[in-house]
């Protein structure tokens, strides 16, 4: 087969796909965080304290990590493109009956049926793409695609707090900003079950040629992987150095979900502001963290030595939060900008070594157990958070305790080897 042809194929479903599974992900991740810019009304309309919020806020993610493999289970059943409409139609619906919520357990369990509904979410892209793209261009289609956080996180905090000015149909402002947010996923979820075909075969923006081409490299790959050895998860879990990798990127996700959920409630703290004025200032450490992320990456391209990277993004990360403990508000919100280099620039410098150390055969099974047990994180931290803030009057230990954490890590990730 001409490598034209395919190459030419490969591009075109790139330009199809890529686009809407970003939005996808942007969507996804606001829906997911955007209950911290509504703290202060869930505690005045629901009466929730700030532990209640923690906990509600940290419940998402129990919820991902109990039906993270029944999702995958169904995924490979019905087909990735049903499952990815159905996926966004039900985290929409779960998120904009959010808006509805009158009492804590409500809160609760719709908090954790959306971890449940977004579940499948990423696998579900991943498999994806494992249906269209050889392996040679998956990787930085999946770099592409991960890019959709990063920009979720700047601009989340604007259009919330540009939504949260409007109260139309008697909704208050937070009811309509959830509500929104939560319907257009469902809007989402219908373009996608149209917009998507399942398999290579039923594309017909194909030409002939290209189809061919696509589906007889796709083949060999799933012919060849047909062959490899597949672990079984004990196995993967004996292992010292994927344990090590588990321990690390933990301690990231803390860092990250903890900044991410009590951030504004920091901002709020500064000084009598808009909704959206707080909004805006969220995005700042994000936008900060973009730079930090691109000047990260390009210095660990030049100048080898991936474990050193990622320890000097944690030390930063670490200092970042230790001065966030040195004097009020303004200069918690100026050390979290600071953190922000830190701890977004850890997560994406991190995931080159345990790439570089694991098997090819099974690499794609251990990235997914690091991710679900590191995103366990998002539950500890909001709701160590919480608790403290309602026990103590203050968020100052939990900061003491991120700053320790990324102190750790630092330590830790230089036993980490990028070779079996």
């Amino acid at each position: 087969m001409p490598l034209e042809t395919l190459q030419s194929a490969v591009s075109k479903v790139k330009w199809r796909v890529l686009p809407l599974f970003v939005v996808m992900f942007i969507v996804n991740y606001i829906d997911r965080v955007n209950i911290s810019f509504i703290k202060e009304q869930l505690h005045t309309d629901l009466g929730l304290n700030d532990e209640a919020f923690g906990f509600g806020a940290g419940l998402f993610f129990i919820g991902y990590a109990v039906f993270e493999v029944p999702s995958n289970l169904i995924l490979q059943r019905i087909g990735a493109r049903r499952w990815l409409a159905i996926i966004a139609l039900l985290w929409g619906a779960v998120a904009a009956c959010m808006a509805f919520v009158t009492t804590a357990h409500e809160f609760y369990g719709l908090r954790f049926l959306l971890g449940a509904a977004e579940a499948g979410f990423f696998p579900g892209v991943i498999y994806y793409l494992t249906r269209w793209l050889p392996s040679a261009d998956r990787g930085k289609a999946i770099a592409i695609f991960l890019s959709g956080s990063a920009i979720a996180s700047v601009i989340s905090g604007p259009l919330s707090g540009y939504l949260l000015q409007f109260q139309p149909y008697g909704l208050k402002g937070w009811q309509f900003m959830i509500f929104a947010e939560g319907a257009f996923s469902v809007v989402l979820a219908i373009f996608t079950w149209r917009w998507l075909d399942s398999l290579p075969e039923e594309a017909r923006w194909l030409q002939d040629g290209e189809r061919q081409a696509l589906t007889s490299a796709l083949e060999a790959e799933a012919e060849a992987a047909n062959r490899s050895y597949r672990p079984s998860v004990w196995s993967l879990l004996c292992d010292l150095q994927i344990i090590l990798f588990c321990v690390v990127y933990f301690a990231i996700q803390l860092t990250i979900y903890a900044a991410t959920f009590w951030l504004p409630t920091i901002i709020r703290s500064m000084g009598k502001m808009t909704d959206m004025q707080v909004g805006c200032l969220n995005s700042l450490p994000w936008l900060i963290s973009i730079a930090g992320m691109y000047f990260a990456a390009a210095g660990a391209a030049r100048y080898k030595n991936q474990q050193a990277w990622v320890a000097v993004a944690l030390l930063i990360a670490g200092l970042g939060m230790f001065l966030a403990t040195t004097g009020g508000p303004i200069i918690a919100f100026v050390a979290i900008c600071f953190a922000a280099l830190g701890f977004k620039s850890a997560s994406s410098l991190f995931w080159p070594i345990p790439q570089g150390y694991l098997d090819p055969r099974i690499a794609a099974a251990v990235i997914a157990l690091i991710n679900s047990i590191g995103n366990l994180g998002g539950f500890v931290a909001p709701y160590a958070f919480g608790w403290l803030k309602a026990h103590t009057g203050s968020i100052q230990g939990g900061l003491y305790g991120l700053a320790l954490t990324s102190l750790v890590a630092a330590a830790l990730v230089f036993r980490a080897r990028t070779r079996a």
